[in-house]
């Protein structure tokens, strides 16, 4: 597989290095199975809900990890003993997973929750206060005033 260039980008963009980074790790991610099933959600203006299909999964055997802007969601189920039973068909998956999802910067994991075979993961956008635009005053320069240019002198 050949690496793209993308240094014509970063000519005249700023801090974008990891875009690199990101398209990279998506070319290495091997194709998904689709298990299990899953919906992304935007529930608000800055909120989203990731929902997915976990039936016969319980809390204890789903991980939820996020770091450095990537969202892991892992199932490892607890070995259910047969106990004579026969299978006609056998269409409930109950296999281990793992998903993985990139994260724009400034999303958090608000909580998850797991009801009826469904989980949900609560993510919400928070930009830090610092990271928010600002307006900036233009200050112009003005003529000195008589007497403040002869305090000026004088302090000096």
């Amino acid at each position: 597989m050949n690496a793209i260039d993308f240094s014509p980008l970063f000519r005249t963009a700023i801090g974008f290095d990891r875009l690199a980074r990101l398209m990279d790790n998506a070319r290495a991610v091997p194709e998904a199975n689709g298990y299990p099933p899953y919906n992304i959600e935007k529930t608000g203006e800055e909120s989203y809900v990731l929902t997915m299909a976990v039936a016969g999964f319980s809390e204890a055997d789903i991980d939820i990890t996020a770091q450095d802007n990537t969202l892991t969601i892992t199932g490892r189920p607890q070995p259910q003993p047969e106990d004579g039973r026969r299978f006609l068909h056998r269409g409930i998956a109950g296999r281990a997973f793992e998903r993985r999802f990139v994260l724009a910067d400034h999303i958090v994991v608000e909580g998850a929750d797991l009801a009826n075979g469904l989980l949900h993961v609560a993510l919400k956008r928070v930009v830090p206060e610092a990271l928010k635009p600002r307006r900036i005053p233009v200050q112009g320069s003005r003529p000195a005033i008589a007497g403040e240019a002869q305090a000026t002198a004088q302090a000096a």
